[in-house]
């Protein structure tokens, strides 16, 4: 008769149905099987069977990369489609020196190998040269100007070609190689004195018979191999051929942020004649160290390989820069690319290009520069890649959570624990990242599962953009939140932190008024505590709601009350759940994050009634500026604005003199308020947004 079939690998399951293959049999009508001795041959039985079903299933998992989880098997799949995955990346630094007292030389050489100890972290690094640099001596002085080093050790490893042992290999032999450090020459014999430097090849568009190149491949346990040519695509070693590999081997990230530089290379001049040390000038740090990453890891094998072998390395789509961009620059953290078609009005043949690195908020003009030259050789004639600065879409929470006294006792306890929780989350990947999307239904279920004595809580949501204002200078300005912004009043849904304009002397601050559901008008009015706002200039710039786009008018910001030159502009979005549009990178703003601990008196038995419960309202409550935990301007503001407000920053309850409410002050049940005056700031604190995020 016929064996059943299996649908899954439930040992349970396959003893049921070997048992029930036996008692259809007729050889076995008369047996018992649950106390006989064949119970123990069904058991064997079936745990062989789940043995092999699960390593058969396993087996069949690693044969595709969606579900491969060994990096032997990711990595080998995804050559098959032409991947080779990112190795581990040094951390790079510029320095610059000198050689003075030079007579009779024409040119020095700085040889490549170990060239200076840094120190990063408090832990010392070697950093090294790949290749040779060689400079001209002017006046009895060389110069070597931003020369780029790379932390690790420098290493050499030789081969000699033997056409006689079958399948030869050229494996490095060590792990944790930046390849983009490797140099390989080729000599036709060990003595000969001229070699041929070979380049490294991504794909075989090009190559011909000639071609002195190679191809890299990832091995095991995380080693490289090296595959030259045969003849067809390629050229092909001879016999004998001696074959000089140098690389280097790193740290990875940790050698990130060495600024403290010793040299300890060796120079030489054009008769290769060594330069006394003395002679050499301190070194000087242009940059600090930075970019190194470890490996790449398996989810992101897993998910660029696909995307690079669709784009065939070329860029034509919006797709295919943000994958290649990925592949040729390993420091990205996120990637957002859209064409010029897509902008009003439209900017045809040109892909714009917003990329946010993993060390750091933006990228450095330099890099950008490379990697535009880098993106000319997969982009199409006629298409110009551009680079723009990411813009930070800041969420903030404003949350009071209700607790179960009976339960816990103490309130800061909870609160640090809720404000971990938070800063988890705000590091996660719902968030950090373009296209990212702050889900306020998750927000809320992680706050209520952070302790069993918490019942509820009550979570207000607000987003902000930094305005980076052109000191001195008539400007325009336009802030893209790219969510739809919530009306609740006819004045007053947009606030922001103070400044100052030519010709006003006092702290300004702006706002909105609706004129229909879809559009309303900036103003700029001054305001002191316990009066009226005045309004200074009625037409200051257009807010669009329907789309969360401000347009301030032709202005001349002298000062702001935040640091670094930076006005706050929030608003409330019309949903809880928050997206960063195109190229807006959502981050959730702790340091502007408060908490307030309620007690539940109902649910504690204090008041079953409800007749004394505390009710925070869902909606946010309209004020007339904005309050602020970021750093202020040190110099003073002549002023007398004073407010008053409680903001609760992670687990500690303080005080700010920013916003005041429509009728003067802004309490919060629960919480002590009090008054302050910061030399006329409107704002005071500390802020994990620093940078600006605006454009004009």
């Amino acid at each position: 008769m016929t064996f059943g079939q299996y649908v899954n690998l439930d040992f349970d399951q396959i003893k049921t149905s070997i048992r029930d293959y036996l008692r259809a049999n007729s050889n076995f009508t008369d047996y018992d099987f649950e106390g006989s001795n064949l119970s123990i041959i069904i058991d064997a039985l079936a745990y062989n069977t789940y043995i092999t079903a699960y390593n058969t299933n396993m087996a069949v998992n690693e044969s595709f990369l969606d579900s491969a989880t060994l990096r032997e098997n990711v990595v080998s799949l995804a050559r098959n489609i032409g991947y080779v995955p990112r190795s581990t990346r040094s951390a790079r630094a510029k320095i610059s020196f000198s050689v003075t007292g030079l007579t009779g030389k024409v040119t020095l050489k700085l040889k490549s190998g170990i060239i200076c100890n840094g120190i990063a972290a408090n832990t010392t690094y070697v950093f090294s040269l790949p290749e040779d640099i060689t400079v001209n001596v002017v006046d009895g002085v060389a110069k070597f100007n931003e020369i780029e080093i790379y932390e690790g050790s420098f290493i050499t490893q030789n081969f000699t070609v033997n056409t006689a042992q079958y399948n030869q290999r050229y494996i490095l032999q060590n792990s944790f190689i930046d390849t983009s450090t490797l140099r390989v020459k080729v000599k036709p014999t060990q003595n000969s004195s001229t070699s041929v430097t070979y380049k490294q090849l991504d794909n075989i568009i090009g190559i011909t018979s000639t071609s002195s190149s190679y191809l890299l491949q990832e091995i095991e346990d995380e080693k490289y191999e090296i595959l030259f040519g045969d003849g067809v695509i390629g050229k092909k070693l001879s016999n004998n051929n001696y074959i000089t590999v140098t690389y280097i081997i790193t740290s990875g990230k940790e050698g990130n942020g060495a600024a403290e530089f010793s040299f300890v290379g060796n120079i030489v001049d054009q008769d290769n004649a060594a330069i006394d040390p003395d002679k050499i000038s301190l070194v000087s740090t242009d940059e600090s160290s930075r970019d190194g990453d470890t490996i790449e890891s398996i989810s992101s094998i897993k998910y660029y390989a696909p995307r690079i072998y669709s784009s065939q390395y070329r860029a034509v789509t919006a797709s295919d820069y943000e994958s290649v961009l990925a592949y040729i620059y390993p420091n990205i953290e996120s990637v957002t690319a859209y064409g010029g078609e897509e902008l009003v009005p439209p900017r045809f043949g040109k892909v714009f290009i917003s990329a946010k690195p993993r060390n750091g908020d933006f990228l450095s003009d330099n890099t950008k520069r490379e990697l535009i030259q880098k993106l000319k050789s997969y982009a199409v004639a006629g298409i110009v890649p551009e680079f723009i600065d990411l813009k930070y879409l800041y969420v903030e929470l404003k949350s009071f959570v209700y607790y179960n006294t009976n339960f816990s006792d103490d309130p800061n306890n909870l609160k640090s624990l809720i404000s971990d929780a938070l800063t988890q989350y705000s590091r996660s990947i719902d968030v950090n990242k373009f296209g990212g999307r702050f889900k306020y239904s998750r927000t809320q279920t992680l706050i209520d599962g952070v302790d069993s004595s918490i019942t509820s809580n009550i979570t207000r949501v607000v987003m902000r953009r930094n305005l980076n204002a052109e000191i001195g200078k008539f400007a325009q300005y336009e802030l893209c939140f790219g969510n739809k912004f919530h009306t609740a009043e006819s004045s007053y849904n947009i606030t922001s932190t103070g400044f100052r304009i030519n010709g006003v002397p006092d702290v300004v601050y702006m706002s909105d008024e609706v004129i229909d559901k879809n559009q309303g008008r900036i103003f700029f009015f001054t305001y002191t505590e316990g009066g009226v706002p005045s309004v200074i200039k009625k037409n200051a710039g257009v807010v669009k709601y329907d789309i969360g786009e401000i347009l301030i008018d032709t202005v001349n910001i002298l000062f702001t009350s935040i640091s670094n030159n930076v006005i706050e502009v929030q608003a409330v979005p019309h949903s809880n759940d928050v997206v960063g549009l195109r190229d807006l990178y959502v981050r959730l703003d702790m340091t502007n994050t408060s908490l307030s601990m309620v007690q539940d008196i109902i649910s504690s038995g204090e008041n079953t009634s409800g007749s004394r419960f505390t009710r925070e309202s869902s909606y946010n409550v309209p004020t007339y500026t904005r309050t602020s935990l970021s750093p202020v301007t040190t110099s003073a503001l002549t002023t007398t604005t004073a407010t008053s407000n409680i903001a609760v920053s992670n687990v500690t309850t303080s005080t700010s003199a920013t916003s005041s409410s429509f009728t003067g002050s802004s309490t919060t049940s629960g919480s002590t308020t009090s008054s302050s005056s910061s030399s006329g700031s409107s704002s005071s604190g500390s802020s994990s947004g620093g940078s600006s995020s605006s454009y004009y």
